[in-house]
């Protein structure tokens, strides 16, 4: 009895002792915004790898001296997301290269189509190359001018664009022909569809109300701080290594937009416009994507597809399939069943995306 009252104590101090180490342990990361676990500036949940390192024009060091042959400089900060991709992820050292671009900003609207949110203005937005370098600039007790042993930066890094072109020059293939217009989803859903609509491809977003999207869903905090909705667009294009921000526009009125706006963004001559509902029993057949067609004389290159997406329970029958289709909207459908808003934008987005690729 003695010896297992012992033994139950040392398993007590144990217990109590390890407790306390990773209590200790715990609170110094959380106090620490430094840590790894808080180095990215997008979503904390994943990592984000990037194709092509994306910067402001405002983080350009200073102008370069020629605008037919630019050569800039950025120098990004030791505790930067992509100064920490440099180093963990690729572990590059000074001289190696990486893909590098200047990102093309668009503006956030609102529905009366003024701009909230006005990006950047610069002669080399937009701008690539497969040819930057970099440099790192060791801080600290840090001589060394590689990443450290476990992978950390060795301090700043400076990154030379040599040979900028405009993407359009050099990746044709990858222009946006799809908009899309979104009933807003759940913010946390939002959050995760927006690098993924720019990784597809889309050239404007419409965020819209529709009758069974909530109302207090615009007051997300991705609404109050729109520059959120930019970064979350800019994770998605590091992804797709492009570098053209679709344009975003807030529409709190769907009827009006319908009514008074949809034909100076989207005119019938030019873009296929495309609903998707879910496929009732009941109902009318629908069609497939491969199905749909474009207005007359429009084919290969010139193809472009709006395309409206409700929210996970459909749009509202039949007010609102009606309103879409008097304005020439042909209904598809990804089949019975009823997905959630990331899947089916993400689906609904690759076929119309191959619809658009297709010669014919």
């Amino acid at each position: 009895m003695k010896d297992l009252l012992y033994l139950n104590l040392i398993m007590f101090a144990f217990a109590i002792t390890f407790r306390c180490r990773f209590s200790t342990a715990f609170t110094q990361q959380v106090q620490n915004p430094k840590s790894h676990s808080f180095f990215r500036k997008f979503h904390q949940t994943a990592a984000l790898n990037l194709n092509r390192f994306l910067f402001d024009p405002s983080e350009v060091d200073s102008e370069p001296k020629s605008l037919t042959d630019p050569i800039i400089t950025i120098t990004l900060t030791k505790n930067d997301y992509r100064t920490v991709h440099a180093a963990k992820v690729l572990g590059l050292h000074n001289g190696d290269s990486l893909r590098a671009g200047i990102v093309q900003d668009a503006n956030i609207n609102n529905s009366t189509s003024r701009p909230s949110i006005v990006g950047e203005e610069s002669d080399y937005s937009g701008l690539i190359t497969d040819d930057a370098t970099i440099e790192w600039l060791p801080e600290g007790k840090i001589k060394k001018a590689q990443p450290t042993k476990n992978g950390d930066p060795p301090g700043s890094l400076k990154i030379t664009l040599h040979g900028l072109t405009p993407i359009a020059d050099e990746i044709s293939n990858i222009k946006p022909r799809i908009s899309l217009i979104l009933a807003l989803p759940r913010p946390l859903a939002l959050g995760r569809l927006l690098p993924m609509i720019a990784q597809m491809g889309v050239e404007d977003l419409i965020l819209t109300q529709a009758a069974k999207v909530p109302k207090d869903y615009f007051g997300s905090h991705l609404f109050r701080k729109p520059m959120e909705i930019r970064k979350a667009l800019i994770e998605g294009l590091c992804q797709a290594a492009d570098v053209r921000i679709p344009t975003v526009t807030v529409v709190k009125r769907l009827k009006p937009f319908i009514e008074d706006d949809l034909e100076n963004m989207f005119p019938k001559e030019k873009f296929a416009r495309v609903i998707a509902h879910p496929q009732r029993k009941d109902g009318e057949p629908s069609l497939r994507m491969s199905q749909i067609s474009f207005p007359e004389g429009i084919s290969g290159d010139q193809k472009r597809i709006v395309l409206a997406v409700g929210p996970e329970g459909g749009w509202s029958e039949p007010y609102e399939l009606d309103m879409f289709r008097d304005h020439g909207f042909q209904q598809v459908t990804l089949g019975s069943r009823i997905l959630r808003s990331d899947v089916a934008v993400v689906s609904l987005l690759s076929l119309a995306a191959d619809i658009c690729s297709t010669e014919e």
